[in-house]
């Protein structure tokens, strides 16, 4: 079983392996520590399963569930619009300080999922959860944990950068002082800072990407949520997002990314999720992408848009 780290064989870890196996577990939902001991991400599942990996399991497994928790968990959400089957069964999950990037083709099922992950569309069965817990309704306190920074810039050009920032402070509940400091925090990141208090209209393109970024940030979201924020920009406004996202992974936010820009994701994601016409059709890091690839091509140097094409096909999506 190929994992994408070193492969242990001792007779523990063909134990491991052996059980794994009868068990159905999912083998993207292993992964290998420096040592090679494989684990799934429910360690205490395998605990309740099989008693022994009680005493076996390495300490190391602990650790590492322990540093990266899952912040955010999709589980089987499908969605329905008549005989329209747009989302079927998807999940996957984000793990704090972790960005993962969602691809797939015009109509894949990449918005609504992301609009159900908000809450802006009722999934027909499945779950949301936020470090564990189910996300409930409108009123949920939970939804305080997300950040949502659209592909529609969601900005008033007649108001300077400062006032569009309180405008959407106010709608988090934040007053006084700590509007105020995550006003000033967030113009900070994005470098626009000397600009708060200039016109939006004044901004050039990439300017109001990194304030339709800021206005996601103002409540510092454990979770953020990014369609396509780097549409239309220069490389040098794109540059600076990345370099806003790398921080803010660095912060332990956990980043669910998604772009038609194949090479962002190759810099960028720490894990890739591809949907096709409603369904998960891959979901690994860029060197396992790579392993899919066809045969003859796949390579450690492989293109991820080449293994996108092979998954997706090279139909138009109109």
């Amino acid at each position: 079983m190929e994992t994408g780290g070193r492969l242990a064989d001792g007779p523990f870890e063909r134990h491991q392996t052996a059980w794994l196996a009868s068990h159905a577990v999912d083998y993207r939902q292993i992964y290998v520590d420096r040592k090679g001991f494989r684990f799934v991400r429910s360690i205490a599942a395998i605990r309740r399963c099989f008693p022994a990996f009680r005493r076996k399991l390495p300490e190391a497994v602990d650790r590492r569930e322990t540093m990266t928790p899952l912040m955010l968990d999709i589980r089987k959400l499908r969605k329905s619009f008549g005989d329209l089957v747009a989302v079927n069964d998807v999940s996957f999950t984000v793990a704090a300080g972790e960005l993962v990037g969602l691809l797939g083709p015009n109509g894949a099922g990449k918005t609504t999922t992301v609009s159900m992950i908000t809450g802006l569309i009722r999934p027909d069965s499945g779950a949301v959860l936020v470090e564990g817990a189910p996300l409930g309704g409108d009123t949920d306190p939970k939804k305080h944990r997300i950040g949502l920074v659209p592909q529609d810039l969601a900005l008033y050009d007649e108001l300077s950068a400062y006032a569009n920032l309180r405008f959407f402070g106010a709608l988090y509940n934040l007053t006084g002082k700590a509007l105020d400091d995550a006003i000033n925090a967030a113009l900070t990141l994005v470098g626009l800072a000397d600009r708060g208090r200039d016109a939006v209209r004044t901004f050039s393109g990439g300017m109001k990407r990194r304030l339709n970024l800021a206005a996601g940030l103002l409540h510092n979201p454990d979770i953020l949520l990014l369609d396509e924020p780097t549409v239309g920009v220069d490389p040098q406004s794109r540059n600076a997002i990345f370099d806003n996202l790398e921080e803010l992974k660095a912060r332990g936010k956990a980043l669910l990314y998604t772009t038609h820009y194949m090479e962002e994701a190759e810099r960028l994601a720490d894990r890739i999720v591809v949907i096709d016409h409603g369904r998960v059709v891959a979901d690994d890091t860029l060197s396992g992408m790579r392993r899919l690839a066809p045969a003859g091509v796949a390579g450690a140097h492989v293109s991820l848009e080449a293994v996108f094409l092979s998954l997706t096909g090279r139909s138009l999506r109109d």
